[in-house]
């Protein structure tokens, strides 16, 4: 029987080197189950630190830190709107050494080399041309997944729909409501999402994508304690959605009426 793995000792089993830029995406509960079958820690922190380890002070780590409310007109607050992502992403949000990024309804707790650069970003759309899934793009960053479909975690897909504009099933739409800044300032402002038209009855998808990360060579896989985790490079994985998008209807990201 393989000995278990504790949740400090994760990162130094995802084949992590220094200087490497991460996005971390998760369903934690299978990692809670197997430490508490294990009688090993269940403290998020150890899981992060074991990360930030790995990559080391050249590298970065980012959570998503994503909040929808802002989207249904309820105000917004940098320092303590919580993320609904997540346990661990939660826990990144509450560190010292982790900064949120400042879109109200997808924001990141980021900590290590490119945290600055993400925290300055002031990007209107959640997903456009100077939004930090841009930088992902263009500063080879790969996104972790642990014990979750395509489907319910890759929301980069998105970004490259908005990118290439002219989609027939999605729209830009503004919201608007109170937002308080990491300075307790609080003003009227408003942010944009690349949304899908509700009459054309949208669907995602996202998961048949993943055959085509294959054969493009920019996903892989490894396997700790019963976790399962794909590997995906976000800057490699572009021309693959690029191409389903513009000649195949985006039949592998969505379904909608008309398509």
């Amino acid at each position: 029987m393989t000995a278990y793995i504790p949740l400090k000792d994760y990162g130094k089993n995802l084949g992590l080197k220094k200087g490497d830029f991460i996005l971390v995406s998760s369903d934690s509960r299978r990692m809670i189950m197997n430490a508490i079958k294990n009688n090993s820690s269940t403290d998020f922190n150890d899981f992060i630190d074991g990360l930030l380890e790995e990559v080391g002070s050249e590298g970065t780590v980012v959570f998503p830190c994503y909040n929808w409310d802002f989207c249904k007109g309820l105000a917004f607050d940098y320092r303590t709107t919580p993320s609904k992502t997540g346990s661990i992403t939660q826990t990144a949000l509450s560190r010292s050494d982790f900064k949120r990024t400042k879109h109200p309804i997808y924001s990141f707790a980021v900590a290590g080399r490119y945290q600055k650069e993400l925290v300055d970003l002031n990007n209107k759309s959640s997903f456009g041309s100077d939004s930090p899934f841009d930088f992902f793009r263009h500063h080879n960053a790969v996104n972790l997944i642990f014990d979750v479909k395509l489907e319910r975690s890759f929301t980069y897909v998105h970004y490259v729909q908005e990118v290439l504009g002219d989609i027939s099933n999605r729209y830009l739409k503004d919201f608007t409501a109170d937002y308080t800044d990491e300075n307790g300032i609080t003003s009227r402002r408003t942010y944009s999402m690349y949304v899908r038209k509700l009459e054309l009855d949208v669907k995602n998808l996202v998961d048949p994508l993943e055959e085509d990360f294959i054969k493009a060579g920019c996903i892989s896989y490894c396997d700790i304690n019963t976790s399962k985790i794909k590997k995906i490079d976000l800057n490699r994985c572009f021309d693959s959605i690029v191409y389903d998008i513009k000649y195949n209807k985006s039949r592998k990201l969505c379904s909608y009426k008309g398509q």
